[in-house]
């Protein structure tokens, strides 16, 4: 895990594997606080997992896993999530694999319908957690 000061409250986290592709920060930590940019179906070989909604969900979630956990975090420290979705009919899918990923735990959400997204994922999640 590398981590680099900003200034005094704030934390850049940059998680193990390959950085980010913009000039931005996987995550930032200030004051208790947990921002995670957001994250796309890209799996461990840079390929954007696209099988089904499902899978993709799923690959963002574990990506969000990853950088939760270099942040000192788990899932069940997220307080808030957004879910951006190039297809809402694609909505049942995406939620049975969230709810599954998160079980009781319910941070709130919000879930748009967007044209586009990097790389041309599908799906792109992003959250406030608490530390």
């Amino acid at each position: 895990m590398n981590q680099s000061q900003g200034t005094p409250d704030i934390q850049f986290i940059q998680p193990p594997g390959p950085p980010p592709i913009g000039p931005y920060s996987p995550a930032v930590v200030s004051r208790g606080m947990v921002f995670l940019s957001g994250q796309i179906p890209r799996n461990q070989a840079g390929q954007i997992v696209a099988d089904s909604i499902e899978a993709a969900t799923q690959q963002a979630l574990e990506n969000l896993r990853s950088v939760l956990a270099a942040a000192g975090c788990s899932p069940d420290c997220v307080v808030k999530t957004t879910v951006f979705m190039t297809d809402m009919g694609e909505f049942d899918g995406m939620n049975k694999t969230y709810a599954a990923f998160f079980g009781s735990h319910r941070p709130a959400r919000s879930t748009v319908q967007v044209s586009r997204l990097p790389a041309g994922a599908r799906i792109e999640i992003e959250c406030i957690a608490l530390k």
